[in-house]
């Protein structure tokens, strides 16, 4: 078996095995590049190395490229798009203020956790609506 063979074999399972420890996708198709010059290399004798580094630059330059044209920009819809943005969620729901809004600031407890709320003035108890959410305060108006 020819040294670069072997090499190239290597660098792409190499490259394979960092993506799956550290994924990404970039790494993928790096190896990718490397195990379509193994596959040029065994085929095919008399490439120099030089020709070989070349073309594994190229080919991993234009399938990255790919990458990002094809498969980045096409990323899935989630079925819950708010999965992970709780505050979000609750937009629309109808909660109780804990403590009152004065000077346009209160809290509200929602499920087992308080949320600082932002509205008009209102008194402890009232049923306030969530109506936007500004990072971690929720917009609150009389419900």
């Amino acid at each position: 078996m020819r040294w670069e063979v072997v090499a190239w074999a290597t660098l792409a399972v190499v490259l394979f095995a960092a993506e799956a420890l550290a994924p990404g996708a970039f790494m993928l198709w790096m190896g990718f590049a490397a195990a379509a010059v193994f596959l040029a290399v065994w085929a095919f004798d008399g490439f120099s190395v030089l020709m070989q580094v070349v073309l594994f630059v190229v080919l991993s330059f234009v399938s990255i490229q790919i990458y990002r044209t094809w498969f980045r920009q096409r990323g899935r819809q989630s079925d819950q798009p708010l999965l992970n943005r709780r505050a979000e969620q609750l937009v629309g729901r109808v909660v109780l203020l804990d403590q009152p809004i004065v000077n346009g600031s209160g809290r509200a407890k929602v499920d087992d956790a308080f949320w600082v709320v932002a509205g008009p003035d209102l008194p402890a108890g009232s049923p306030v609506r969530v109506v936007a959410v500004d990072g971690m305060t929720l917009k609150v108006q009389e419900a």
